[in-house]
């Protein structure tokens, strides 16, 4: 299998890389988390110029036809540089929903949005009870003379409060833990009765707990086929895992490039620490680690189109598992490699450390993952 990248997705690297290093410094990261929304409308702006935000959608919805892969190589841009964007929300997950379930005329109105930076969405499925649980739903959606009544809640709805557009997943059949029931919407985020609660994660990043309390939405609302919507619900989680994977390897090789330069730079007793031979052992178990997740991040990108929803359940799960495993590793031995500065607000490590233990809880943590994937061979 060739793994070098074609032309096209050295320019996009090069591309993302250059606007990054030169809006994205540290300190300017910092400045953007005091913001109100958390991030920046003007970054968002040249992603859209850049044509990042279509990257994965058809040029007839103003995109570029991207793959998987191509995400994956700018998600890697962004995991080295903390990016604070809702783009995995919008354009990953709200974009795999529209593109596997919407109807032509949901893509035409809603994608061309997208792309042109003019329209943000999020993806509301999981709730307070569900944990980690994709058919424990209590959210109801009945039916109406217009349309549906939505009743319920979702929790840790990632760029939530940022949203103009909500994918809400209720049921419309069946009991709480019922595969089969499950249907998806299109909500106006301003719409009667939504009720949004923003707040930061532990790594920065913004997320949203959402309440619905006798919202009405119209019939052509609904994304997808109703009462079977947990085979979309899946996908679009997948692909998340799959984006978040690689940010976390973007974040993994900035951790590995400061403690390398640190253990060069940080002199005790007259020589840098790095000469010390069991510190310079803990280095290339470090490199290890992150050439091993790289490899997952690899498998979850090409499994994201994978038509086997058996194979490609389970090597997603295979990538969390091994991504997972990997970030720790890398994260927790960068701050313990950096000493006490590691441990501080002012120095980058300790954020890159939070953001890739964010992601190991999201959508499955490590431990929820070595469970599906023993159930499949017990």
């Amino acid at each position: 299998m060739d793994f070098d990248l074609t032309e096209d997705q050295r320019l996009l690297t090069e591309s993302v890389s250059r606007l990054l290093g030169d809006t994205y410094a540290f300190e300017q990261r910092k400045q953007l988390l005091k913001t109100p929304t958390g991030w920046s409308e003007t970054l968002w702006a040249q992603y859209a110029e850049l044509g990042l935000l279509g990257l994965p959608f058809s040029e007839d919805h103003g995109g570029f036809g991207g793959s998987a892969v191509d995400v994956m190589l700018l998600m890697q841009a962004f995991g080295k540089h903390l990016v604070l964007e809702p783009y995995l929300s919008t354009v990953v997950l709200g974009g795999t929903a529209l593109r596997l379930a919407g109807s032509a005329d949901q893509q035409d109105e809603i994608l061309p949005g997208i792309a042109a930076g003019e329209r943000r969405l999020a993806f509301a499925h999981y709730e307070r009870q569900s944990r980690y649980d994709m058919t424990d739903v209590l959210t109801t959606a009945k039916a109406s003379a217009d349309g549906f009544v939505l009743e319920g809640a979702k929790a840790t709805v990632l760029h939530g409060d940022s949203a103009d557009t909500l994918i809400v997943s209720a049921r419309t059949a069946g009991g709480r833990d019922d595969e089969a029931g499950l249907s998806l919407f299109l909500v106006d985020a301003n719409s009667p009765g939504v009720a949004k609660r923003g707040y930061t994660l532990r790594d920065g990043s913004r997320a949203a707990e959402l309440s619905f309390s006798g919202v009405q939405v119209p019939r052509d609302a609904l994304l997808g086929e109703q009462d079977n919507a947990l085979p979309v619900i899946r996908r679009v989680v997948e692909a998340g895992i799959a984006a978040g994977a690689a940010e976390v390897v973007g974040a993994m090789e900035a951790m590995q490039a400061m403690t390398l330069d640190y253990l060069k730079t940080r002199v005790q007793f007259g020589r840098a620490i790095g000469e010390n031979q069991a510190l310079q052992h803990r280095a290339a178990e470090m490199m290890i680690a992150l050439e091993q997740g790289r490899s997952m991040a690899m498998l979850a990108a090409m499994m994201v189109d994978e038509p086997n929803a058996a194979e490609r359940e389970r090597n997603i799960s295979m990538a969390k598992v091994g991504v997972g495993q990997a970030g720790r590793f890398v994260s927790q031995n960068a701050v313990q490699l950096h000493g006490g500065i590691g441990m501080t607000e002012e120095y980058a490590v300790g954020h890159f450390f939070r953001r890739v233990m964010v992601f190991e809880h999201l959508y499955g943590d490590t431990a929820y993952h070595l469970d599906l994937l023993a159930d499949q061979v017990a």
